[in-house]
């Protein structure tokens, strides 16, 4: 007799539509200020609290993303990007560390630029890939210093409110 995987009820798709509605708003909310977002945070958050449901969440956005902006080179990368964080933080999972959390997301925003860079080395070339990774570094510092601030700030309350839901 072999074991069904469970699968995913009502209450679960109106969650995950619920946590993809707030992760497009807030990204839209934020996106005239370069480098500045939180759909890092709450990537992790989402991660942390919903672990195997975020896999809907994150290929949902993606797609919707793909469909708002189309789906240039920029989109390939946004496939392994968002779900390299993901990873991450569900490797790490059982930290509890509001520094410790602070932290990686400080650093994946400064890395953000170069997570692009194999699929600009692929499709165009190291001289563009290496130049496009140059001209993004500003936003980047900002990216990390945001991240990092940001999660500082608000995991707390975040998971306060999660924890509620």
């Amino acid at each position: 007799m072999s074991k069904e995987k469970p699968s995913i009820k009502s209450k679960d798709i109106a969650l995950i539509g619920i946590m993809l509605a707030i992760v497009e708003v807030v990204k839209i909310s934020l996106s005239s200020i370069p480098g500045v977002e939180l759909v890092s945070l709450l990537f992790m958050m989402y991660t942390l609290f919903f672990k195997e449901k975020m896999v809907y969440v994150l290929t949902a956005f993606c797609l919707i993303e793909g469909v708002l902006y189309g789906f240039g080179i920029w989109w390939f990368a946004y496939l392994y990007v968002w779900a390299f964080l993901v990873i991450i933080v569900y490797l790490f999972r059982k930290r509890q560390s509001v520094w410790f959390w602070s932290i990686l997301l400080g650093l994946y925003g400064l890395f953000f630029g170069t997570l692009y860079v194999p699929i600009y080395i692929v499709t165009s070339g190291w001289e563009t890939a290496v130049s496009w990774w140059i001209a993004g570094r500003t936003t980047d510092i900002i990216h990390g210093v945001a991240n990092f601030v940001l999660c500082l700030v608000l995991f707390k309350p975040l998971a306060r409110v999660i924890k509620r839901i």
